[in-house]
């Protein structure tokens, strides 16, 4: 189903076309005063300049070209040579109708080139709780990825462990201080190794940063984690046994943290398994050439003559030979190409990376780890902050764990609802869960990633305002509605939408036609906090409506069951724009 704007453009330029013009004037936007129109045409002032006329004179001929038009109720040119358009109730009615008929997708076309693509967007280290600076990537990267399973793409998302370097070491150095009896630590076993871990989760969380609170102090800590590093990465059975374990353990405890947020990952790969990659990966820079010793470490050039600023080299190994972030990446996208062969890979990683990812991504494309036709795209994200401006804290001043924040909504949020209805607690908690959430990613994806954000539980969880509990009530509110209308009367199979009976409609109506260009601008952006900002003036669209209109009350059977159509309609839409932005609406708040 073509996109309304394209539709009305195309009417527009064929009256300039009819009248000597190019055909290239004739592109319509959205009005910005829509107070004195819907859709507008400025074509006319840049035609004047190529056809040497005022450009009122322009637009008073097309505008008496597509005075009759069956698109639209009013055509005005205004001087000095604007177009103001307001669509036709009628056509606008069948428009909605069309949407309607396609109860899936509402008339959003699928892309007609489906491509298959990655995105990195977890990055958690294993052994480690999630904390607030991991809720950016998980919400945007989510989004992203089911916006872009809405436009009919393949969309794979991998979680990218930190299960890699000093890290590991540390834990089994500290493991080994606590339990030193266990056989991993026996240079001679030989038997099979325990299918349980030696060590819950609450454990593991305790013992890193024991680990590395020690090894700041104590240099020779320090160096037995980094001979244990060493000897885990070069196929020392007891350790690698070890890390199976902290990565089972951690995993467990990862996924269930991120299910509580609605994030979920086809993929579960870590650093360890770019590993393997590394060595043919790195000869191969070395025989063609790209890699060159610089101070002992080896590097590969990727700065280019139209840099305004300086570009460093990319360091793929150490003067020790040690690999590092750099190499892991870089032979996380050899694997990917092997096994996956992606059309783009989408990193969802914190803005101040930038200049990483640009080493990164020209030394993957000069060394041809990816060819021209694959795109690499950085998805910087901004800050989150808390009220006083600076990155979210707990109140003792430490990074706060995501779980901690998430339940701490949870609770906010029910004692809202607790306060305002008679609820079973089962139930009320149940909503609560879902209100939360949807004030946790709408109060991030309404913000563009790129900017820095004020995460305020208080704003984000008001009912009211650009808020997702404001999104909830509204779907709540006409779900209501419905099943009134339901339990009284049965929907005519003649029902449809009809034109509509007044402003509060019609502009309710023009919000709705604008699902399938905002979603497929969302995807091509990859900007969720597009979707945010259609479902919030939708939702005021519809709010408005509501609250000028007796839906429920309305006498003439066939204009209510209009209206009965209509809400289904725009129901219908906030739904599927809360499930592309990861969150549902209960039945009743």
């Amino acid at each position: 189903m073509e996109k309304i704007l394209e539709l009305i453009s195309r009417e527009v330029e064929g009256a300039f076309a009819a009248n000597g013009y190019d055909r290239k004037f004739g592109r319509v936007s959205l009005s910005n005063r829509p107070d004195l129109c819907e859709y507008q045409c400025n074509g006319a002032m840049a035609a004047a300049k190529e056809y040497k006329c005022a450009p009122f004179l322009i637009s008073d001929k097309v505008a008496d070209s597509l005075r009759d038009n069956h698109l639209f109720c009013t055509v005005d040119s205004v001087k000095p040579g604007f177009l103001n358009l307001r669509l036709d109730k009628e056509y606008l009615a069948e428009y909605l109708r069309q949407m309607h008929a396609d109860g899936e997708r509402l008339g959003c076309e699928k892309s007609k080139e489906p491509r298959k693509i990655m995105i990195d967007y977890g990055g958690p280290n294993v052994a480690k709780p999630l904390h607030v600076g991991h809720l950016r990537s998980a919400i945007i990267g989510e989004s992203v990825k089911r916006i872009g399973k809405f436009m009919g793409h393949t969309m794979i998302g991998d979680v990218h462990l930190g299960d890699w370097g000093l890290q590991m070491g540390l834990i089994i150095t500290e493991l080994k201080e606590r339990k030193p009896e266990l056989v991993y630590f026996q240079e001679d076993y030989e038997g099979e190794y325990p299918e349980d871990a030696p060590f819950t989760i609450s454990e593991l969380e305790d013992i890193y940063p024991t680990a590395s609170a020690k090894s700041k102090e104590d240099e020779a800590y320090k160096e037995a984690a980094m001979q244990a590093t060493y000897e885990l990465q070069h196929g020392r059975k007891g350790y690698q046994a070890l890390l199976t374990h902290i990565l089972n353990v951690s995993v467990s405890d990862l996924k269930r943290n991120y299910e509580n947020l609605n994030v979920s990952f086809e993929l579960w790969k870590g650093e360890s398994d770019a590993q393997p990659y590394i060595p043919d990966m790195v000869q191969k820079m070395k025989d063609d050439g790209f890699a060159h010793l610089s101070e002992g470490a080896l590097v590969v050039d990727v700065k280019e003559d139209s840099d305004t600023k300086e570009i460093p080299p990319c360091m793929i190994l150490k003067s020790d030979g040690a690999s590092l972030y750099n190499t892991t990446d870089l032979a996380t996208i050899v694997w990917r190409m092997q096994d996956y062969c992606p059309d783009e890979i989408i990193y969802v990683v914190d803005k101040r990376q930038e200049l990483y990812f640009t080493q990164v991504f020209r030394c993957a494309r000069k060394t041809g780890l990816v060819g021209p036709e694959t795109a690499l795209k950085f998805l910087g994200f901004g800050t989150m902050n808390g009220k006083d401006g600076k990155p979210f804290k707990t109140r003792e001043g430490g990074v706060m764990r995501l779980e901690y924040l998430v339940n701490e909504i949870n609770e906010e949020m029910y004692k809202k609802i607790a306060d305002n209805h008679i609820v079973e607690e089962e139930e009320g908690r149940k909503t609560a869960k879902m209100v939360a959430l949807s004030a946790i990613k709408y109060g991030d994806l309404s913000n563009q990633a790129a900017k820095d954000y004020i995460f305020d539980v208080e704003r984000f969880t008001s009912f009211e305002g650009n808020t997702g509990p404001y999104i909830l009530y509204t779907i709540v509110r006409i779900k209501s509605i419905l099943k009134k209308y339901q339990a009284e009367k049965t929907l005519p199979e003649s029902a449809q939408i009809l034109a509509a009976h007044s402003e509060s409609e019609k502009a309710l109506m023009l919000e709705i036609s604008k699902f399938n260009a905002m979603m497929e601008a969302a995807f091509v952006d990859t900007a969720p906090h597009k979707v945010c900002a259609y479902i919030y003036d939708l939702a005021n669209a519809f709010n408005h409506f509501y609250h000028e209109t007796k839906i429920l009350a309305e006498p003439d059977a066939a204009v209510q069951a209009g209206y009965i159509c209509l809400l289904d309609l725009t129901k219908r839409a906030l739904e599927i724009c809360i499930e592309v932005l990861g969150f549902e609406a209960p039945e009743k708040m």
